[in-house]
């Protein structure tokens, strides 16, 4: 991902490439330059760059997935500090997709049966995916449970498929789905591109993807 995010910025009048952090460079000398710092490395790095971003009080866009909860805290904590787009998913139709699914849940009840289905390539490590989670979290909350045990998952893994989700809620007497589908990893560039010209000048705090498409805090 970082190679696509650097390779789209000559794309954006307003964007220049400042450097790509590579272990064993000095993050500091980068990030010290930049107006922004987009991460998508692995979630050990993450803790090296959220130091960084925090000592230099840089913006950060976030699109790590699988971090654990010791790491969570840590992007909470530098949100204190800095403004902080973080998203498992930066695709500007997941966002659509999760306020959709959010206000159909809210409106149809615990009455619909919720099942939330996922195919990803099959090097793809974590299962559900993040967005799956992202989805069922957004469901359930919406119906005023505090975790996602109202939502069953299904998941695949096959071939090179970049992502496929379908969210279908269902009664005994009919059946609404909701599906969307990737046909390119550049989806995630533009959008985590979207959310660097979006953070920059915002307040501290803990951002998502919704904020930046729909211009309000997620809380």
């Amino acid at each position: 991902m970082g190679q696509a995010i650097a390779a789209s910025i000559p794309q954006h009048a307003n964007l220049d490439l400042v450097g790509n952090w590579q272990r064993g460079q000095n993050i500091d000398e980068l990030v010290a330059d930049a107006d922004v710092v987009i991460d998508f490395s692995l979630p050990e790095a993450t803790e090296c760059v959220l130091e960084a971003v925090v000592r230099h009080r840089k913006p950060l866009v976030c699109g790590v997935s699988g971090l654990n909860d010791a790491q969570l805290t840590l992007l909470d904590e530098a949100c204190r500090t800095i403004p902080l787009v973080f998203d498992r998913n930066m695709s500007l139709g997941i966002a659509v997709l999760e306020r959709s699914v959010r206000d159909a849940a809210a409106a149809l009840g615990d009455k619909f049966e919720v099942r939330v289905s996922e195919v990803h390539h099959e090097h793809k490590k974590d299962a559900p995916s993040g967005t799956a989670l992202k989805l069922g979290e957004a469901i359930a909350s919406s119906r005023g449970h505090r975790g996602d045990d109202s939502v069953q998952y299904e998941v695949e893994r096959r071939g090179e498929v970049p992502g496929e989700h379908k969210v279908s809620m269902a009664s005994a007497t009919e059946e609404l789905i909701f599906a969307h589908s990737v046909t390119t990893r550049q989806v995630f560039v533009e959008g985590a591109l979207t959310a660097a010209q979006w953070v920059v000048g915002r307040p501290p705090g803990r951002y998502s993807m919704q904020d930046v498409l729909f211009g309000q805090r997620n809380l």
